[in-house]
């Protein structure tokens, strides 16, 4: 995982984002590495991913939200941190 020291801009942080089922097939991909500012929050990359387009930010919405493992409310203003892993988990049928 790359960390701020690798970017070279202590204001850049690195988070590993990673997407299931309907939100994969909405983001293209299943896995990706973004770069952002420090400081930036589960509320804030929700808003910076739902603004990709329609079906994404469709998903964005009803998603569930794991950040390194453990649930985080969505609207969350705690602060991501560089190298963390966010989870983003659609609704899911059956059971």
């Amino acid at each position: 995982m790359t960390n701020t020291a690798d970017t070279g801009n202590p204001d850049l942080m690195v988070l590993e984002v990673h997407y299931f089922a309907a939100a994969a097939a909405a983001a293209g991909c299943a896995e990706e590495r973004l770069e952002l500012p420090t400081g930036m929050t589960l509320a804030g990359l929700r808003e910076l991913l739902a603004g990709r387009g329609l079906e994404l930010a469709k998903v964005i919405g009803v998603s569930s939200y794991l950040v390194n493992s453990v649930s985080t409310p969505s609207d969350s203003l705690t602060e991501l941190r560089d190298g963390d892993r966010v989870d983003v988990l659609p609704p899911f049928a059956g059971g």
